[in-house]
């Protein structure tokens, strides 16, 4: 009997380590870990593996040297992906768009950790783009014209450009000739300079790194609109971290821009351009303006939008 309860014992405590969250099950009151703290990222560029844990590597790097906390960097295969991992227990942290972030929010998983600061704010654009030559200068002008998305999850990429339609009057799927869903910022750029569309919606930080890369050429490329300022893509804890680890990594991000051994270099954000500084006090009624664009895409547009960028 002793032996069968010793084994049923060793069983439970197997099945619960790999049920119970690892933050709870290894964190401590000091928040140190066993394990690496686990980073999903949206692909939010080129969405490439390599490229965009390039974009964040750097900080996670920095933080690591001030805190001796280790971090495991993977990337989502879609905005929303990221959004269900959270929620799902299978990431610590996430870099969300706004309103992917708005989404896990939400639900009750995600909370926030830090947004970049440069120049004293913490904002970025989203924009309408095509080419130099093209007979197109206003949103009005888009009607008839093939348009390229990102993730329908992005704000930059999709939601914000969607709601500069709406406000011009026009309905995405009657007045567009044809949808694409490119999946990302960089697709929705190559799309447009490969002649596949007429108008590609991406942020202004994701063109202004297409352009530094030499992936397209500035005066081949002119600017239709440019949003309202959207606040900039957080980086999120999980709600369920132990309060003592999610203090000690709000503390890290809000001082790791003037710890002893970091460079300037090292403090990247959105797109891996240099941010000033983090913010740990970002409120987070700054994100209604995306939670009001949000709200304009109804699951019927949605819908509608999905099944039109699936015709071809």
């Amino acid at each position: 009997m002793k032996k069968l309860l010793s084994i049923a014992a060793t069983t439970l405590a197997m099945l619960l380590s790999t049920v119970i969250h690892p933050a709870a099950a290894q964190g401590v009151a000091d928040g140190s870990r066993e394990h690496p703290l686990r980073v999903l990222l949206i692909p939010a560029d080129g969405g490439t593996e390599s490229g965009t844990k390039a974009d964040y590597a750097p900080v996670f790097n920095a933080i690591s040297r001030t805190t001796g906390l280790q971090f495991d960097l993977k990337v989502g295969q879609s905005y929303g992906a990221v959004v269900e991992g959270m929620c799902n227990q299978l990431a610590d942290i996430a870099f969300f768009g706004p309103v992917a972030y708005v989404q896990a929010h939400k639900r009750g998983c995600a909370q926030l950790l830090a947004v970049g600061v440069e120049k004293g704010e913490s904002i970025y654009y989203a924009g309408m783009f095509t080419k130099a030559d093209a007979p197109v200068a206003t949103v009005k002008e888009i009607k008839g014209r093939r348009m390229a998305f990102g993730d329908v999850n992005s704000a930059s990429s999709f939601t914000f450009q969607i709601a500069m339609l709406l406000d011009a009057g026009l309905d995405p799927v009657r007045d567009l000739a044809a949808i694409r869903l490119t999946g990302s910022h960089a697709n929705s750029l190559a799309a447009l300079t490969q002649g596949q569309v007429d108008v590609a919606a991406l942020s202004f930080d994701s063109y202004e790194k297409a352009v530094e890369l030499g992936a397209v050429d500035p005066k081949t490329i002119k600017v239709i609109a440019k949003s309202i300022p959207i606040p900039y893509p957080p980086l999120a804890l999980n709600s369920k971290l132990p309060e003592p680890l999610k203090a000690r990594l709000k503390d890290a991000f809000a001082t790791v821009h003037k710890a002893p051994g970091v460079t300037p270099e090292m403090i990247r954000g959105y797109g891996g351009k240099k941010v000033d500084a983090f913010d740990t006090r970002f409120s987070e009624e700054e994100f209604n303006v995306a939670a009001e664009k949000l709200a304009l895409l109804t699951d019927e547009l949605k819908g509608r939008i999905l099944k039109k960028a699936a015709e071809r």
